[in-house]
């Protein structure tokens, strides 16, 4: 996020809050959002929807970009956009751009090279690199290889009548949740990625076959990973493996080549646990059970669910994660981090590594987290007044 947007929670400046780099912001900072249509439209009122009252629906941090998604359904977007993956002709922008698209929009997803839209009414857009034949094919579900460099429909999933509910898009490779309730997977079929065994490329999103029996409620996805989560709170893992992001156990040892082919059931400290919410970062991963317990996993540090007891004191709603980190918000509204701070991404006011939940105290006491998205390098948060 633009430096220039940000602003000090009354006016109070810290020294040494920037860790002495003046491109990394490492505690919460408010953007200023007092006129949202100033912020996002400047002068071209016109375009600010005749003035009426605008507020931030959900925001989706990417690996080098953000994506705002308005109550309206419009869409702005900001960032570098080296492979397309913002969908605007230049190859980056510090202010929001916005991305007209013919339906309200429900969702974005950015990844590393290319992105997706999805919209109120089950379409699915995606855009940016559409793949090579040595890194895969098929990513942006379109039936070939060809980079889109504005948002384009999947017609196939318009042909098949159906609907999407949410979408993940990894490296090279994009998973999808339909409103029925089935996994579907295209792009590169390397490391296991698109779960059906083979790892040939699929140019067209295909069903995950031995999810086609679970009735999947979430999906979360990493670098080259995907988690699906079950109606009755069980967690399925497939891709890459290298670093114990999968949560299925590696033995002693990381071995680069790891994987899992096939969606596998995530079993551990979480087995007889119900699950209800996921969330994947780079190379971790993170679930949240009914009793409100956090489990981690992945980044080396363990190969298997391991349950965060430093955070047993607080009912944990929901998470998210980063490249190489992990948000967590309790039934209060409270903010913790943990993992690698390199980037100033646990708000902590440092850059150092956090091997536990810490609470985030930058946030305003009378705020609370509603929302939350975790990028690879930057973090953002919605929050409302208790």
């Amino acid at each position: 996020i633009p430096l220039n947007l940000l602003q000090e929670k009354d006016g109070i400046v810290s020294s040494g809050m920037f860790s002495g780099d003046d491109k990394i912001v490492d505690h919460p900072m408010g953007l200023n959002l007092e006129d949202l249509n100033g912020f996002l439209f400047g002068e071209d009122k016109e375009a600010s929807n005749d003035g009426g009252d605008v507020s931030v629906e959900s925001v989706d941090c990417g690996a080098s970009g953000t994506a705002m998604v308005l109550n309206d359904g419009r869409c702005f977007v900001m960032g570098t956009n080296k492979n397309g993956e913002l969908g605007i002709e230049s190859k980056s922008s510090i202010k929001p751009i916005h991305l007209p698209l013919s339906d309200p929009i429900a969702k974005a997803s950015l990844g590393p090279n290319f992105s997706a839209l999805l919209t109120t009414t089950g379409d699915l857009y995606t855009f940016g690199y559409g793949g090579s034949r040595i890194n895969g094919m098929g990513c942006l579900g379109q039936g070939n290889m060809d980079p889109h460099p504005t948002p384009t429909l999947v017609s196939s999933l318009v042909d098949d009548g159906c609907y999407a509910a949410d979408v993940h898009c990894g490296e090279y490779s994009m998973t999808v949740l339909t409103a029925e309730g089935e996994v579907l997977t295209c792009g590169a079929g390397s490391y296991g990625r698109l779960g059906n065994l083979e790892t040939v490329d699929q140019l067209y999103l295909e069903p995950v076959e031995l999810m086609g029996a679970e009735d999947v409620t979430q999906i979360a996805g990493g670098f080259a990973f995907s988690l699906a989560l079950n109606s009755v709170g069980i967690v399925h893992a497939w891709g890459r493996n290298n670093e114990g992001q999968l949560g299925t156990g590696m033995g002693l040892s990381a071995d680069m080549y790891a994987m899992e082919s096939l969606p596998r059931p995530l079993e551990g400290d979480l087995l007889g646990r119900k699950v209800v919410r996921i969330a994947a970062g780079h190379t971790n991963a993170a679930a949240v059970t009914e009793d409100g317990h956090l489990y981690t996993w992945g980044m080396n540090y363990t190969h298997e669910p391991k349950l965060e007891t430093t955070l047993l004191h607080a009912k944990i709603v929901d998470v998210a994660c980063g490249k190489n980190y992990t948000l967590a918000v309790d039934e209060e509204g409270r903010l913790y981090s943990m993992g690698k701070g390199k980037s100033g991404v646990l708000g902590l006011a440092s850059t150092k590594v956090s091997a536990f939940p810490v609470l985030v105290e930058g946030i305003p006491m009378d705020e609370k987290v509603v929302s939350m998205s975790c990028g690879w390098d930057h973090v953002a948060c919605v929050t409302e007044s208790k």
